[in-house]
């Protein structure tokens, strides 16, 4: 067959799936479904047109990414904390990272670390224990409870102890997508608060369970939340359908379902 009949037969197929409907409906479909990469053309559009953007610059500029798998939610809970204190003049200063030998040639009094937040930091406050995050076992009800990272309500008390008003939302089977997608895309217009979700990632097509991370923006046109991966190795910011982020947060964990939390400052 010639190039000129193949082009030709390309052609009539196309048009007779589009007169069909079928290629309309499977675009419907997925855009539905899938998870978009933030990195991509499709991303950067979605990012363009959002009318709820408010809270991504000032987010992205104090981004940083987990240091183990137990640390979403410290490390979510430094983004947001370095965000809402950025200009505040007396700000933590660790140096758990330092070693002795980095310190030796120094002048006396200098202090070489940046006052911030950071995962490690952020954990000196709330009930739950370093150790416990890590996975330390604990006695519940005389069994051996191991508890690894942070649970919605654990980290809504962490948040709270650092000064910070929040409002923690459990996704049960009563609670209404519309009502999520409100409270979610509301908040992303306004300055001064955040978004954190704590959903189930198997649940929405990717490898691993459960996770935390902050919302950077809402897409009214796709439907779609920004998450902002503090685990960019393992799956990158990504576009995620309203429905698909429900039902990640819509899962079991420990005691209760996930779901998420708004932020603001007291």
């Amino acid at each position: 067959m010639s190039l000129l009949a193949r082009f030709f037969l390309i052609s009539l197929l196309s048009i007779s799936f589009v007169s069909s409907g079928w290629a309309q409906d499977s675009a419907t479909v997925n855009r539905g479904q899938e998870l978009v990469a933030f990195a991509s053309e499709e991303g950067m559009t979605r990012l363009a047109r959002a009318a709820a953007k408010v809270d991504f610059p000032a987010l992205a500029n104090q981004f940083e990414a987990q240091s183990n798998a137990a640390f979403c939610g410290p490390t979510t809970a430094a983004i947001v904390l370095n965000t809402v204190y950025a200009s505040a003049r007396e700000l933590p200063r660790d140096r758990s990272r330092l070693r002795a030998e980095d310190l030796q040639h120094l002048p006396s009094g200098f202090d070489l670390t940046v006052a911030r937040y950071t995962q490690d930091n952020v954990i000196g406050k709330g009930q739950k224990t370093r150790s416990r995050v890590l996975g330390e076992p604990e006695t519940v009800n005389g069994k051996q409870v191991r508890d690894t990272g942070y649970q919605l309500r654990q980290l809504d008390e962490l948040l709270r102890a650092h000064g910070l008003g929040t409002r923690a939302v459990i996704v049960d089977n009563q609670k209404p997508e519309d009502e999520i997608r409100t409270d979610l895309a509301d908040n992303l217009k306004r300055g001064g608060d955040y978004v954190i979700v704590n959903y189930r990632r198997e649940a929405v097509g990717q490898r691993g369970g459960g996770h935390i991370s902050p919302v950077g923006a809402y897409d009214a046109q796709s439907d779609s939340f920004l998450v902002m991966d503090v685990n960019p190795a393992s799956a990158g910011w990504v576009w995620m359908p309203i429905a698909t982020l429900v039902r990640g947060m819509r899962t079991f964990d420990t005691v209760e379902n996930r779901g998420y939390i708004l932020v603001q400052a007291r």
